[in-house]
């Protein structure tokens, strides 16, 4: 049993911080505490990933709607976050670093064919989703080379800006955040910005830690939207349900008013 347990921790942390924290019981190294505070919020996000987007996919197929969605901006988001993990698996990071980004493809991939067949393209949702796991393997089987995976990485930060703030502007135009989850807003704001941290603790990749951070202000202005368009909304709902009682106040007399008797004329 201690040999699992510390199996468990040597995963977490190396053999030194092992050593400083079960041998000889030092608990303030400064070090080994944010490299087990990094893994630790690595295991966390990785965790949260797996269901991030699934409130945005429910809310998509309780409205069988995905108004509001732009498609353009999914797609990106979709290429950004699959460059992104193929350059950290091909890179050999540890999966506490990336792991985040499988699930989010996964799911990103299933939001941008619901848009597609939800907007009449059933065709297209099919050819979309055979073509993008053909671009996986590309990707991750060993068939791209790293040189070029590191290309593409470079062009994620546009990439990734141009996508969150082409949906920004959609929420704009439209003067609302149609479909888009609150729940799945939020928890990427919050996971873009925990990556941060661990990008920094864990690779110390430079372009890695730009497009996080990148990701990371895209990702406020949607949730800043989100709040202004809700409560944009309620203001408009209280003030729909302070006119109803003036307005059926007002028409009342007039509903109850007789119509005045036509005189008759005499000769």
């Amino acid at each position: 049993m201690v040999d699992y347990g510390k199996q468990f921790m040597l995963y977490l942390m190396d053999e030194k911080c092992y050593d400083n924290y079960f041998v000889e019981f030092d608990l303030l190294d400064g070090d080994c505490f944010r490299a087990l505070l990094s893994k630790g919020l690595g295991l966390g996000i990785i965790a949260g990933s797996v269901l991030v987007k699934v409130p945005q996919i429910t809310k998509i197929l309780a409205n069988k709607s995905a108004r509001g969605i732009s498609l353009f901006s999914v797609l990106l988001d979709l290429f950004a976050i699959t460059i992104h993990m193929s350059y950290s698996f091909v890179n050999g990071f540890p999966f506490s670093a990336w792991g985040d980004t499988a699930f989010l493809a996964l799911q990103t991939a299933i939001i941008a064919m619901m848009v597609l067949f939800y907007g009449g393209s059933t065709v297209l949702a099919g050819a979309f989703t055979v073509g993008y796991s053909a671009l996986v393997y590309v990707l991750m089987g060993g068939l791209t080379p790293l040189n070029y995976l590191l290309i593409a990485q470079g062009f994620n930060v546009p990439i990734l800006l141009l996508g969150k703030l082409s949906q920004a502007f959609t929420n704009y135009r439209n003067g609302s955040t149609g479909q888009l989850s609150a729940v799945t807003c939020f928890m990427l704001l919050a996971g873009s910005l925990a990556r941060i941290f661990t990008s920094i603790q864990e690779t110390g990749d430079q372009m890695m830690i730009i497009t996080y951070g990148s990701s990371s202000f895209a990702n406020l202005v949607i949730a800043l939207q989100m709040l202004y368009y809700w409560n944009a909304s309620d203001k408009q709902q209280k003030k729909k349900k302070a006119a109803a009682p003036a307005a059926a106040a007002a028409a009342a007399p007039a509903a109850t008013k007789k119509p005045k008797a036509k005189s008759k004329k005499t000769d």
